[in-house]
């Protein structure tokens, strides 16, 4: 008997091939990223009357996706009446990409509300989002839909767990996981070892680096750069440099990294030795990351010249306004420091004035110049051009405004924000201390819910300012029963508190316990403020004493502070005396030639006077002029 088919069987037939060359066509267009002939396809999808199909459709979302076109992609997945989980992972991937966080977290609670079982290409996602948002409560929920669904064996969803838990600060939760895997590769390892930097576990990243080897992984270049900002963030550049050595083709990651240590740990001609290094050897060419950070290092030298040619060089290599987009910060910021304000607003002109970093790097270049009234005008620009403030302009603006404007950013910023930044909080302190509010300071200090050393320094600092040294030093003490340990800066400022207060004996007995019970190594100036400390109460020959007994070299603060004190005491043999090693250290400072010609006219020495006037004068320096801090109110 002859088998007959039907004109719609042969329809059926027809469509179900169509359907299959079409999605060959989508897997390849999606596979080569080729958008232009995704959406010839597309157009035939639909000319042939096959955009219900859903299969398709999951297709082509995929295609837009994958090709950055998410306006499609978004618009087809709402068209879907029961959307798959290859759709909805499509549709996270849209909003992780864009930054939509919020969105791509509600989107997964509702792909979970309609029954769609989240699978382990979801997971990576998800804890992506958390990681971004700093989310340890919504990241350990997702850890327990991972356990829930049986993705907990997913060698790519456990290293995204190690990245989540590390980057929320939850370290030992990543290194639970990352003990209970059953298989690990390198990124895990990796994975780790970074988690362990991030959190300041640096001994435990190095540990890790040891046991990644007895087992018998070799480490990639990824591990090694990573181990060498390990050793960049101990300061231990000679140890990252051997690690960098051990490279067999360093990329600018590497470099970078390399660069970066030298400079954070001051040692900024190294830094530019090694960016010249690198230049040299022709096969990696800097990026933008890479010239910030050497222009950080002009910055700090206020190596002019190299800082111009680094700039010359970055416009060889980013074609248009690619260079001030990257870099264009670190080099405004090289320029003021370098006292090239024009250059500094040239640079500032080819910046994108729309990115809150252009007006805050404009604005701490006026402030390091002392142009406040610029530096505040640029502060009300900002505003006034739409451009939305962040806390580093805050904190920046803050130490140049005077106590009425202070106060009325103050008021603005409670207004916008109810919880500030600690760096914000630091910032109204100081700017309190300064203006000579000093229990305002103090009442936002104590109010303050966290506290950083900044913190502690900048109240500390403002006792100290206004001659409040008992206060200092009871702070000091509650500092160091809060957790928070001193550095370098709080002990300066504690014993220049102690100097500015009179008291001698207090600041001794702090500088003797640093030195003997602490194994601190003070610093030229804390050698200065001691030195300050004697001679303000007058006690010069015990200031020469302690001068002389010092381990390194004396600066001209050394003996400035000693050349201070002897004005306001008449005294002139310690004063010649102090003078005669400042006009060898600082020959080019008019100041320390007019404080001793005053000491001798004083006296009625008049010839001493003089012969130091002529002295001056001899050498090209003429006295500085005065200026004045006072403000005509209207």
């Amino acid at each position: 008997m002859r088998k007959w088919v039907s004109q719609r069987q042969i329809s059926t037939l027809a469509e179900t091939r169509l359907s299959y060359h079409l999605n060959r066509l989508l897997q390849n267009c999606s596979n080569s990223r080729a958008l232009k002939q995704g959406k010839q396809v597309h157009q035939q999808i639909i000319l042939h009357g096959l955009d219900s199909d859903p299969y398709l459709t999951t297709k082509l979302i995929q295609i837009y996706v994958d090709c950055d076109d998410s306006g499609p992609a978004l618009h087809l997945f709402d068209e879907l009446p029961q959307p798959n989980v290859f759709a909805w992972t499509a549709i996270l991937a849209v909003h992780l990409r864009n930054g939509n966080y919020k969105e791509c977290l509600q989107m997964y609670r509702e792909m979970r509300v309609q029954g769609v079982r989240p699978d382990m290409y979801v997971f990576p996602k998800l804890l992506k989002v958390c990681s971004q948002l700093s989310d340890l409560e919504e990241g350990t929920q997702i850890h327990g839909d991972v356990i829930r669904f049986g993705a907990g064996s997913s060698l790519h969803v456990c290293n995204s767990l190690i990245d989540m838990y590390s980057k929320c600060r939850s370290v030992n939760e990543a290194r639970q996981v990352f003990i209970g895997m059953v298989e690990r590769d390198v990124l895990s390892w990796n994975s780790m070892i970074s988690g362990y930097i991030c959190n300041g576990f640096l001994d435990s990243a190095l540990e890790l680096l040891s046991l990644m080897e007895l087992e018998g992984l070799e480490p990639d270049l990824i591990t090694w750069n990573t181990i060498m900002d390990a050793y960049s963030r101990m300061g231990l550049c000679e140890a990252a440099s051997e690690i960098f050595d051990r490279i067999a083709e360093p990329n600018i990651i590497s470099w970078t990294t390399l660069i970066l240590g030298y400079s954070r740990s001051g040692k900024h001609e190294k830094a530019l030795c090694i960016f010249r290094d690198m230049i040299r050897r022709g096969f990696v060419l800097p990026d933008s990351d890479t010239l910030s950070c050497v222009l950080s290092s002009c910055r700090q030298l206020a190596a002019l010249r190299s800082g111009q040619e680094i700039h010359g060089y970055g416009l060889k290599i980013r074609t248009g306004l690619g260079f001030y987009d990257s870099a264009g910060a670190a080099l405004l910021t090289m320029y003021a420091w370098c006292k090239r304000i024009q250059d500094a607003r040239n640079v500032f002109e080819m910046m994108d004035k729309r990115d809150v970093i252009t007006w805050n790097s404009m604005i701490l270049g006026f402030s390091h110049l002392g142009m406040h009234n610029s530096a505040t005008e640029h502060f009300s620009d900002m505003q006034m051009r739409g451009v939305r403030y962040d806390q580093i302009t805050i904190a920046t603006v803050l130490p140049v405004c005077d106590l009425k404007t202070g106060k009325q950013i103050h008021a603005h910023v409670i207004k916008k924000h109810f919880n500030l930044p600690i760096l914000v909080w630091n910032a109204l302190i100081n700017m309190y201390a300064k203006s000579g509010c000093i229990g305002a300071a103090y009442a936002i200090f104590s109010k303050m819910g966290a506290r950083d050393v900044v913190s502690w320094n900048a109240m500390i600092g403002g006792y100290g300012m206004h001659g409040h040294g008992r206060a200092a030093l009871q702070l000091l003490q509650e500092m160091k029963q809060s957790g928070i340990r001193p550095n370098s800066v709080t002990y300066t400022s504690v014993l220049s508190a102690c100097s500015h207060s009179g008291l001698v004996d207090e600041g001794l007995q702090l500088f003797d316990s640093l030195t003997r019970d602490f194994n601190f190594t003070p610093s030229m100036e804390q050698f200065a403020c001691v030195v300050d400390l004697l001679a303000r109460a007058g006690r010069l020959q015990d200031a020469v004493d302690f001068i002389n007994k010092m381990p390194i070299d004396p600066d001209g603060s050394i003996w400035g502070a000693l050349l201070a004190a002897c004005r306001i005491h008449q005294n002139i043999q310690f004063g010649g005396f102090a003078a005669e090693h400042l006009f060898r250290l600082e020959p080019d400072n008019p100041g320390n030639y007019v404080t001793l010609s005053n000491i001798y006219a004083r006296a009625g020495r008049w010839d001493d006077a003089v012969r130091v006037r002529k002295l001056m004068e001899g050498r090209g320096l003429i006295k500085p002029s005065g200026y004045s801090w006072i403000k005509n109110e209207k």
